[in-house]
């Protein structure tokens, strides 16, 4: 029995030995990559952050939202506003669109208390649908840009480092990842994320035993609009460019795949998630000009018939078989 208490101990210092070694070798990638390269998976970063806050909303409390997208549009432009008008420095503007997307999302989070399931998810579906047009309004040009949207300009690296724009910022963006996932990995394991699922799985159990379902469930939504929100500014950051148009609800709907192919309740899954949103697209173009979207949806089918738990869970799975002793019994 003493031996567990060590066991424990270990098992978490290799987790955390692993992840540092992952973080070292993701640092080191950018320097053997060329420009464009490095520009996606700056993305992939971006993306996976929001996969992150997406899936503790619909993953982890069970809340549909097809919406998302206009939290990413608001951290974009939050950001591409405060750099454009105010000289705001980059780094200056993510806390900033956090902030704001936080109370956006807690206020949406409220009225949609009274809503479940596919209401829900139409709601938010109405929300992504109307922001781009929002934008757009002639009343709001001078901040938005109207349909031209509002160009910005890629930061240098700074104190004279020998990298240029593209590796810093995707430098940067891991950085910034590496601390949004070390905050929603603390978050899920504790008291809250047992709330969470417990909100999700058994809500009459969990208001039972004392959790404020309404309040729980707000909350999510606004740390959930927060985490879209950081990967939105450092999206339009890395793109240099914001415009209604490129916030479509097909991104929100693209987001929503990214969880689902990632794995649900899994927080490695936003990652492998925004692999997929990121580049296979691009291989289905690559594969076929005339008709990309096809061979995506193919991809797309393959993936829920042969993973059907997300990439995550095999991947789980892998590393456990790998991990297991020769000889001992299953």
């Amino acid at each position: 029995m003493a031996a567990l208490p060590t066991d424990s101990a270990t098992a978490r210092r290799n987790q955390w030995l692993g992840l540092a070694l992952v973080v070292l070798l993701a640092a080191v990638l950018p320097f053997f990559l060329s420009n464009y390269r490095v520009f996606q998976l700056t993305l992939v970063l971006a993306y996976a952050i929001v996969l992150l806050g997406l899936n503790m909303l619909t993953g982890y409390n069970g809340q549909i939202s097809l919406g998302h997208g206009a939290f990413y549009a608001i951290g974009a432009y939050t950001a591409a506003i405060l750099m454009d008008k105010f000289g705001v420095p980059y780094w200056l503007t993510l806390p900033a669109a956090a902030a704001v997307c936080l109370v956006a999302g807690f206020l949406f989070g409220l009225p949609a208390l009274r809503l479940e399931g596919l209401y829900l998810a139409l709601a938010t579906f109405a929300l992504g649908v109307a922001l781009p047009q929002l934008l757009k309004y002639k009343h709001f040009e001078h901040w938005t840009g109207g349909v031209q949207g509002i160009v910005i300009i890629k930061p240098d690296a700074p104190f004279g480092l020998p990298v240029n724009a593209d590796q810093w910022l995707y430098l940067f963006t891991l950085g910034v990842a590496a601390l949004m996932f070390i905050l929603g990995v603390n978050l899920l394991r504790g008291r809250i994320g047992r709330a969470l699922v417990a909100i999700r799985d058994q809500p009459i159990a969990a208001e039972a035993m004392g959790v404020d379902i309404s309040l729980y469930k707000a909350l999510t939504f606004g740390v959930s609009a927060m985490y879209t929100g950081v990967g939105g500014a450092l999206g339009a950051i890395a793109v240099q460019f914001v415009a209604p148009d490129s916030f479509t609800i097909f991104l929100s709907i693209a987001f929503l795949v990214g969880i689902v192919v990632g794995g649900l309740a899994s927080v490695s899954g936003a990652i492998y998630g925004a692999l997929f949103i990121q580049f296979v697209p691009n291989i289905a173009d690559q594969i076929s000009k005339a008709a990309p979207w096809a061979i995506y949806g193919v991809f797309l089918i393959a993936c829920m018939f042969l993973m059907p738990g997300g990439i995550a869970q095999v991947v789980g799975g892998a590393w456990q078989r790998l991990r297991r002793k020769p000889g001992k019994s299953v």
